[in-house]
């Protein structure tokens, strides 16, 4: 298969990080944050558009609390809205064709087999398993679903109605850990300390008033819909989310801790290594070959590592030595990135 080159994020890598604390008790869905449960939670960052500060802030505030305990983890967001409209009721229709909150989670932060869920206003559901990102070549698990999956939607305002005095929507989900274990290190949720690699996406549609509800404004140079907005909680520096690399760090806590986080310097080789292997599918999209000199692909300032090259006619390994020199971390052409351990 030939792989494409692939855009490089415009970004300082630095993905947003947040603690997520032991549930207390069970929730009971019904969409609405406000009650005892979310108490212990503290809220995220306001989110940002999907490209980062070189965009206008959004013009409305999402945010985004978790929690978790041995069954679960649990999502709530909170969607301010004027306009709260959905069209879409068929499980695993493609609901980012209306608004909506969508989550993605990478267990084991290898970029490969990772999971996306997408629910509007009317708590239509749309889930699915990506064996690898659509630029490796990856397709998607669409009949994959989340068996035991729970989410609800609550409504301050009224569904499809703009004469309403619409506020807000907020979505609660809880998701088994039972289904996220296939792509999970060990095939397990996570341990106490332990982080995985989650971001939160909404979608927003240009929308007016219409008879029934709302409908998307239309450019009238191209008669088709504005653009979405996507804003999101780590922002991409790329209009992409299928960019796992860049996602959150979830940090999940228990009673002793831990309270705070510092970004490993393995993720910061792991960025490296992620940023050679941008450069390797680009020199290849434009030469017809992968480089097989380090040096040249290390072009610029700014490299902490010391990168090894392997190259054939159709593929590439890169690897680099982790911060113990016990073992190197690898990537390769279409983007899989392990470790392997090279000492005694």
């Amino acid at each position: 298969m030939m792989l494409s080159g692939v855009p490089e994020p415009v970004i300082d890598y630095g993905p947003r990080h947040y603690i997520c604390r032991l549930a207390t008790g069970p929730l009971a869905l019904d969409g609405c944050l406000n009650k005892p449960f979310w108490e212990a939670a503290d809220w995220t960052e306001d989110f940002t558009d999907i490209e980062g500060d070189v965009r206008p802030k959004p013009a409305k505030r999402t945010r985004v609390k978790m929690l978790w305990d041995d069954e679960y983890l649990y999502v709530g967001a909170e969607l301010l809205e004027d306009q709260i409209w959905a069209t879409l009721t068929e499980r695993d229709s493609v609901i980012f064709y209306d608004n909506d909150f969508e989550i993605f989670i990478d267990p084991d932060g290898d970029t490969h087999g990772y999971y996306e869920i997408e629910i509007n206003a009317l708590n239509t559901v749309w889930d699915l398993l990506l064996v690898k990102p659509y630029r490796d070549g990856g397709p998607p698990v669409n009949g994959w679903d989340i068996a035991g999956l729970r989410s609800a939607v609550y409504i301050e305002g009224e569904l499809n109605n703009p004469a309403a005095e619409n506020r807000m929507w907020s979505v609660e989900i809880a998701i088994p850990w039972a289904s996220l274990r296939e792509c999970a290190a060990e095939s397990r949720p996570p341990l106490t300390g332990e982080f995985w690699r989650i971001n939160f996406s909404r979608v927003e549609w240009q929308a007016e008033p219409a008879e029934g509800g709302y409908r998307k404004v239309i450019n009238p140079k191209i008669g088709k819909p504005y653009p979405e907005d996507n804003w999101v909680w780590s922002p991409m520096g790329i209009v992409n989310m299928h960019y796992p690399e860049l996602w959150g760090y979830v940090v999940f806590s228990g009673e002793d801790g831990p309270h705070s986080f510092a970004m490993p310097e393995e993720e910061r080789i792991k960025w490296e290594l992620r940023k050679l292997y941008y450069r390797q599918r680009n020199h290849y999209a434009a030469e017809g070959r992968y480089e097989a000199d380090a040096k040249r692909l290390m072009e610029g300032d700014g490299w902490s590592i010391e990168a090894t090259v392997e190259t054939t006619r159709s593929l590439f390994q890169i690897s680099a030595l982790s911060e113990d020199g016990m073992s190197v971390w690898c990537i390769r052409e279409d983007g899989k990135l392990w470790k392997e351990r090279v000492g005694p």
